[in-house]
């Protein structure tokens, strides 16, 4: 299959969204940009397209997508909202849609199965970047991020073809993605004792944001036999090269002959390992000013400068679990995990 790529820019982001829809609409699957990651989208109520997401991916059934939408009305399409928690799906959506925020609520009956892994609830969101938004207001969109299973999220169309390219029809051209973090889930929760927001997956909006609005709070483990949500199995989001992230109790001994490539937090500072060996490549996230939000946005596209650099170890230094920085973590823990496999 020959993948075509187009560029939707300001003159012509329209016409690139009614060119994808027209192939959503015959069950094909496009990728799309977000403000978060690029996705690989299908029309949400056509369980055919879904399944050529999960092949196209080699994604295993287990794992569900996420629902995009375009109109905030349009979350009753997809999802059952509970009179106990309106107000605060009300107040979630006012605050943070269009935006990097996923709410987990029970689905509607007309969304697959297999867009939810089995699962009785959805996953839900309404993108702020107008391409997905533009296509999502035409035909709701489920859609997880456009790699291969377990790989490094794509943060813009050129990573899209490397881990696409002659498996899907199209890729829309957005640019960069603006976050480069997918993005935060919560599941909205009535307790004895008030409303709860429990914390799937952390991302762009952190739990500081969130506990503006409601109590957060963390589940006790997220196993491969008990997905709620997106993004939760252990081993995500890796390099094809082994990945060792330095942590308060992990030390790393370098070996004689071996190439090793440093992803920095900010390439400075007594915490840096910049000038521990002589690394083959060092990529800084954040250089010279410490900002985690910047560190954010280039996390998958130095981890990709790494991975394509032939080393034999990626070296990963910490970041400050505060904001975005817990979801930084999140990533990279999980991408060393998979080279624990």
């Amino acid at each position: 299959m020959e993948t075509k790529e187009i560029v939707a820019d300001f003159e012509n982001w329209r016409e690139a969204v009614d060119e994808a829809v027209a192939l959503l609409t015959q069950g094909q699957v496009v990728a799309l940009p977000t403000e978060t990651v690029y996705g690989l989208a299908a029309d949400a109520f056509n369980a055919q397209a879904a399944a050529k997401v999960f092949e196209v991916k080699e994604r295993p059934s287990f794992d569900p997508l996420i629902v995009h939408i375009g109109h905030k009305k349009d979350l009753e399409l997809v999802a059952i909202i509970p009179e106990e928690l309106s107000e605060l799906v009300a107040e979630l959506a006012t605050k943070f849609w269009p935006g990097s925020l996923t709410l987990v609520l029970p689905k509607k009956p007309e969304i697959p199965d297999l867009v939810t892994s089995g699962l009785p609830t959805v996953a839900v969101r309404m993108s702020s970047h107008e391409v997905m938004r533009g296509v999502a207001k035409q035909i709701p969109i489920a859609a997880p991020s456009a790699n291969r299973f377990g790989r490094i999220s794509p943060t813009s169309a050129e990573a899209v073809m490397e881990e696409l390219g002659g498996k899907i029809p199209l890729i829309v051209n957005g640019g960069a993605c603006r976050d480069g973090l997918e993005s935060t889930i919560v599941a909205p929760e009535m307790t004895d004792k008030g409303p709860i927001l429990r914390l799937l997956r952390p991302g762009p909006i952190s739990k500081e944001e969130l506990r503006k609005i409601a109590k957060v709070v963390k589940p006790k483990g997220s196993k491969a036999d008990h997905i709620e949500a997106p993004g939760q199995v252990e081993s995500h989001y890796a390099p094809a090269t082994p990945l060792l992230l330095i942590e308060k109790d992990v030390e790393f001994v370098p070996e004689e002959g071996k190439k090793y490539g440093l992803l920095s937090y900010r390439g400075e500072g007594r915490n840096s390992l910049v000038d521990f060996i002589d690394w083959e490549e060092i990529e800084i996230l954040s250089p010279g000013k410490g900002k985690l939000a910047e560190g954010a946005v280039r996390l998958f596209y130095c981890l990709r400068k790494l991975d394509a650099a032939g080393l034999d170890l990626i070296v990963a230094e910490s970041v400050s679990e505060t904001g975005v920085g817990v979801a930084m973590m999140d990533r990279l823990r999980r991408a060393g995990a998979a080279s624990l496999r």
